[in-house]
């Protein structure tokens, strides 16, 4: 009996000419298709996602409640911006309690000037700006409701608390309006991008945070004029390519945090690092995540 060679042989090349071709990745998956690599980020926890849709571009511990240091003051500002027949131009006393807290919390100061009356909207530069602390307590004062200081302050945490509901920052609390917190102040990666992603629906926040420096002048006490000078806390304006704001904070707690936006192309993504090691890396860790949303 004759073996088929010939057909042995056929079938042999077939094979080989097969195993040629996977062996030479001609069925491979092309490089530019292969995944994304993830950055590494110091923060603890991070989050971004694309503003115009909400889609989610990246996630760290996203969920994970933590101190949020002056990050809390994006909701301050959108408290007040939130108030209706809101007059921007309308003038703020400032009084000596605001400047005793910060000298009781060695906090963040715009160094309002006892007796100067500052209006609304200046006091929203100093809010974010140099993120003071005063500027925070004036605010508060101003747009909370009671008779005494202690209620109206009372009354404009309980009204941050109600924005943060019906945001549906779920895992959001607010104790204070600046963020130093009194045991109870904190928020999430995704919520607080949540938070900044409404706020930034509003052009006079938007004009506010992606300012770098104002020269704003204020009123006096014996009527006559002063100008104070405010630089912005967030260094990515000025050293990334598109950046709009937003929002740098600190804290015993909160170590280096830092909510973050920026447009290129039309495209914007924002979002938020928690708890990273120093100012430096902060910023380092934005630049990473925000490189990383452009190119999803």
């Amino acid at each position: 009996m004759k073996t088929p060679i010939k057909g042995i042989r056929r079938a042999s090349a077939v094979i080989v000419t097969a195993s040629a071709v996977f062996a030479g990745g001609a069925l491979t998956t092309p490089a530019h298709a292969a995944a994304l690599p993830k950055p590494s980020i110091a923060a603890k926890g991070g989050y971004v996602m694309n503003n115009g849709t909400g889609k989610t571009l990246y996630t760290k511990a996203a969920d994970t409640r933590r101190s949020t240091g002056s990050t809390t003051k994006i909701m301050t500002a959108k408290v007040v911006l939130s108030q209706s027949n809101l007059n921007l131009d309308s003038k703020v006393k400032i009084e000596k309690a605001y400047s005793d807290y910060i000298v009781r919390n060695t906090a963040s100061s715009a160094r309002l000037i006892v007796g100067d009356k500052v209006t609304v909207r200046q006091l929203l530069y100093g809010l974010m700006l140099p993120s003071g602390c005063d500027a925070a307590y004036a605010l508060a004062d101003k747009f909370g409701k009671g008779s005494t200081r202690s209620a109206r302050v009372k009354s404009f945490i309980g009204k941050m608390n109600a924005q943060a509901r019906s945001l549906g920052m779920t895992n959001t609390h607010f104790d204070s309006f600046d963020g130093i917190g009194n045991g109870s102040n904190y928020s999430t990666p995704r919520d607080l991008t949540k938070l900044a992603s409404s706020a930034m629906k509003s052009s006079t926040f938007r004009t506010v945070v992606k300012t770098k420096s104002t020269k704003q002048k204020v009123t006096t006490k014996s009527g006559g004029y002063r100008y104070m000078s405010w630089s912005n806390t967030n260094n990515l304006l000025g050293s990334y390519s598109g950046a709009i704001g937003v929002k740098t904070g600190s804290g015993p707690q909160a170590k280096y945090c830092l909510v973050f936006a920026a447009t290129r192309n039309g495209k914007t993504v924002i979002g938020t690092v928690l708890t990273s090691t120093s100012s430096a890396a902060r910023t380092k860790d934005a630049k990473k995540l925000m490189d990383y949303g452009f190119k999803k």
